[in-house]
């Protein structure tokens, strides 16, 4: 499993990636195209078209680390947005790779009581 550290940041890059891409690819990808700074720690997260494969590259002290998980039956769910990035949580993160749909995952609603007379 991923190392996660709570310094951490985790950045869901939204919309398809080309997963034939390997570190040099999405590292540019990263700096270039999003503007965001990839020696921190954070974890950058992208998804191929078909929604079957999820990969994460975070810098770890003296290299890159590529991590890669494949779905043989189904599918993640991939959340949708207007925006190229979303940042989550490493709870998020694990729930996505558990298969959870973020956008259907919700707490309980709050509660509010009236005094009774």
């Amino acid at each position: 499993m991923l190392p996660f550290d709570s310094k951490s940041q985790v950045y869901i890059v939204l919309g398809a990636t080309d997963m034939r891409k390997a570190v040099n690819g999405l590292s540019i990808m990263v700096e270039d195209h999003l503007d965001l700074k990839l020696f921190t720690g954070n974890f950058f997260v992208f998804c191929n078209r078909v929604r079957t494969i999820i990969k994460v590259l975070y810098w770890d002290n003296n290299g890159f680390c590529l991590w890669q998980k494949r779905l043989e039956k189904h599918r993640f769910f991939w959340p949708e947005s207007e925006q190229e990035v979303l940042e989550f949580s490493f709870r998020q993160l694990r729930w996505l790779l558990e298969g959870l749909d973020l956008v259907q995952t919700r707490g309980h609603s709050s509660l509010s009581y009236s005094t009774i007379l």
